[in-house]
């Protein structure tokens, strides 16, 4: 039996199998580069395939994906943005965002310039030039745009992120390394950033969800915490100071509307996974499969029934350098790994880059649709290596990660 989009998505959501594995693309985090978007839609020799020049984040520029696309690729989510106000041009190759931030073109994105706090005290942060959460254009038109989409199609729509998480934007407002210094050396000044970046963001949700809340289903926020080899911060700092308030938040947000949590978190982070569920994550993203310890099957092994992931298609190593065969079994061992017995959705485990060619997102798109079809039967596709299921020793190892990382440490002397 066929099921709708949001029909698929409520039963992988409880951990039940529906008719396929769901597919996802077009989030700030998990779009097409424009340039990698002019290629595919030269290969597929479409000029009507339109948005090339429509772009939905300025930072990693990339596009707003034609409807077109989506259906052709059988995506099952459609995503509401916020509208990135105050955005100032300060020459041709850098712009100010509504944070105060300046950003840099470099290649074929932007990253950031200028932190406006690097050289702030305690005391400036009550008179710092911050943005308005209640400025009404944020979310002019997206209430209308949510409304038609919950009542004429069958989509499951998501509130994309409003731009940052606590810890991405203090890394960005403060910069990265005086606000890594901070969070060993000046506690009071980092807990008095990541207080008033809650107490904002907060306010966001409370004004975004007050137009799109009664719509959609999900909602995604974004704050990275893991990097390629290890966490970006140590797992006692994440527990002491971005836990409670991410949870507060998470609390917030859930209170305004009934949906789903997915939280964001390139790299490794596998010490805190047991935090982030118990922060009340419902799903995950976006399972960097080429950062350490990220094993999609110990990852199922360990968390299915607890935590749904999202992602796992890796954009770093995978996509950009694979044959399209290569592409189609990477994708088949993924749902093989995650999706028996619901817990997961297909997608790109970042944007898709402008170094990936256009017959490798094809093959993605057209392997994810071919062989999520439930009950999951790959073994004519995989592996039997790859279809096995991971060792007691390799559960055993990764749970040893966790319970070793939350075990409390003894004081220095």
């Amino acid at each position: 039996m066929t099921m709708t989009p949001r029909e698929r998505f409520k039963r992988i959501t409880q951990f039940q199998e529906a008719d396929r594995v769901p597919v996802d693309t077009g989030s700030h985090v998990a779009s097409l580069h424009r340039i990698a978007y002019r290629n595919l839609r030269e290969y597929l020799g479409d000029n009507d395939l339109k948005n090339g020049d429509l772009i939905l984040d300025r930072m990693v520029q990339n596009v707003i994906p034609d409807e077109k696309l989506l259906q052709r690729y059988h995506v099952d989510f459609r995503w509401i943005a916020p509208n990135w106000v105050n955005m100032v041009d300060v020459d041709s190759d850098k712009y100010r965002d509504m944070w105060g931030i300046t950003w840099q073109h470099m290649i074929d994105a932007y990253g950031v310039q200028a932190s406006p706090l690097e050289n702030a005290t305690l005391a400036d942060l009550e008179h710092f030039n911050w943005p308005d959460p209640e400025d009404p254009n944020l979310w002019k038109g997206l209430g209308e745009r949510a409304r038609y989409l919950y009542e004429n199609t069958d989509y499951v729509l998501v509130a994309d992120s409003i731009k940052g998480g606590l810890l991405t934007k203090a890394l960005q407002i403060r910069g990265y390394a005086q606000m890594f210094a901070d969070l060993v050396g000046n506690v009071a000044f980092a807990e008095a950033l990541l207080d008033k970046l809650l107490d904002l963001y907060k306010a966001y949700w409370t004004g975004f969800l007050k137009e799109v809340g009664p719509y959609v289903q999900m909602v995604y926020f974004t704050d990275d915490i893991g990097g390629q080899q290890s966490m970006m911060i140590s797992p006692d700092l994440f527990r002491s100071l971005l836990k409670p308030r991410l949870k507060t938040l998470i609390d917030h947000i859930k209170s305004q509307a009934d949906v789903k949590f997915m939280y964001h978190t390139d790299g490794t982070v596998t010490p805190v996974i047991e935090d982030i569920i118990e922060m009340g994550v419902d799903i995950l993203n976006p399972i960097q499969t080429s950062a350490l310890g990220m094993d999609t099957a110990v990852l199922k092994e360990l968390y299915h029934g607890r935590l749904v992931f999202h992602g796992a298609i890796d954009v770093q190593q995978m996509l950009p350098f694979s044959t399209p065969e290569q592409v189609r079994y990477d994708v088949a061992k993924r749902i093989h790994d995650l999706g028996r017995g619901g817990g997961y959705i297909v997608a790109p485990c970042h944007n898709i880059g402008a170094d990936v060619p256009p017959q490798n997102i094809e093959a993605l798109y057209a392997a994810a649709h071919e062989y999520g079809a439930y009950p999951i039967q790959l073994d004519h596709v995989l592996s039997a290596e790859d279809r096995r299921p991971p060792t007691q020793a390799e559960i055993a190892a990764q749970s040893t990660v966790e319970k070793q990382e939350r075990r409390p440490r003894r004081p220095r002397q």
